[in-house]
């Protein structure tokens, strides 16, 4: 059985944003779930979500957060699990949430994607997974190889165009 993601938001306003997560997710067939904890908030909730993480069939966290976003460090101060964090924008134009994501101090690493990122965060999941999923290894190929088409038709197009001119 191939391992789960978790994608954990600090708070259902995130939802547009994730969003993009689950449907990349699902287009690689990869299981998730999805949950709203604090790391202010509900901090023992996180925790023990965290603590768990791994007996309950999950292989990587990603964590969305906005403002103080703390969610990724204190999920990954509990597991060791690779943890991605996706700061999400709000005040300051989402600097602060990646600042806060970014700036771990040593030993508890998050691995963080653009603000926003939330595609490129399950992508990266997936790369993880895959290191030892021949499977999705395929897929994620599969998936390089169709942005490398969709690059030159939109370049044959562009040249079809000019010629027109």
């Amino acid at each position: 059985m191939s391992k789960k993601v978790a994608v954990i938001m600090g708070s259902d306003s995130d939802l547009p944003v994730v969003s993009k997560a689950f449907a990349r997710l699902d287009s690689l067939s990869i299981p998730y779930e999805a949950h709203v904890m604090s790391a202010h908030r509900t901090p023992e909730a996180a925790a023990e979500f965290a603590k768990n993480a791994r007996d309950n069939g999950f292989g990587v966290i990603i964590a969305c957060a906005g403002m103080a976003a703390h969610l990724g460090g204190v999920l990954a101060a509990y597991t060791t699990l690779p943890v991605i964090g996706v700061p999400i924008r709000s005040s300051f134009d989402g600097l602060d949430a990646l600042l806060a994501t970014v700036q771990m101090p040593s030993g508890i690493p998050v691995a963080t994607v653009a603000v926003n990122g939330a595609d490129n965060a399950a992508v990266l999941a997936a790369e993880m997974l895959a290191l030892s999923d021949e499977g999705l290894q395929q897929k994620l190929m599969d998936l390089k190889q169709s942005m490398k088409d969709g690059v030159a038709k939109k370049d044959a197009a562009l040249q079809e165009k000019l010629r027109e001119q």
